[in-house]
């Protein structure tokens, strides 16, 4: 199967993937709608990195396992319920099931508070004050199980 192919070719989708990010974000630059949105070219940088960490179905698009991966990933489980409600928050309503970079944008610039930009944007906040715990990790109870 292509998803073993290995580092070449999987640099190379994810520099394609890059290249596509690159594009939508010079549009969302030029776009007037965001004229007045502060430091838009790094938002943009820091946004693309962060749907890049996340887009894992190989089509540049965040499906419902990369976002729970996203979220685990912030030790945010949700169940399956609550994340195909994120994604239509995301999406619009529309019962798509990934969430593209147009869509993440949308999401994370538009006026809407979506759950995954309030956590997305908190999650960068929230690293700075939690003391790092140096203890032996908590012991899992069935309800930590996915």
């Amino acid at each position: 199967t292509e998803q073993h192919s290995g580092g070449k070719a999987y640099g190379l989708l994810k520099s394609q993937q890059e290249e596509k990010l690159n594009s939508i974000n010079e549009a969302f630059l030029s776009d007037p709608q965001y004229a007045e949105e502060e430091d838009l070219a790094s938002k943009l940088e820091m946004f693309k990195k962060k749907y890049m960490e996340f887009d894992l179905n190989d089509k540049g698009e965040i499906d419902i396992m990369g976002l729970k991966r996203m979220l685990e990933k912030l030790g945010l489980a949700k169940t399956h319920l609550e994340l195909k409600k994120m994604m239509s928050e995301v999406v619009g309503g529309t019962s798509k099931d990934t969430i593209s970079y147009n869509d993440f944008l949308n999401m994370m610039l538009g006026k809407r508070n979506a759950i995954l930009k309030l956590i997305l944007m908190f999650e960068g906040m929230g690293k700075e004050q939690e003391p790092k715990s140096t203890g032996p990790p908590q012991r899992k109870t069935f309800s930590d199980l996915p």
